[in-house]
């Protein structure tokens, strides 16, 4: 998934339900000096939801079901 995001980071956004991220990402990538921050956008929010399921996980390990 880091990958679509460094390559196309509005469809990284749009695949993790943020529509209207995805909207602005997709106008910040159609710039050439854009598609950086947007990439680095993107990466940042995968990872962040990836660390939230992994706490999730852990805390419905915590309490036993």
């Amino acid at each position: 998934m880091v990958a679509v995001a460094v390559l196309l980071p509005w469809l990284a956004l749009l695949l993790r339900g943020r529509t209207l991220q995805a909207t602005f990402c997709l106008g910040l990538q159609l710039t050439l000096v854009g598609w950086i921050p947007a990439a680095i956008w993107a990466v940042r929010v995968v990872n962040n939801d990836r660390r939230d399921r992994q706490y999730r996980e852990m805390l419905r390990l915590l309490r036993g079901r």
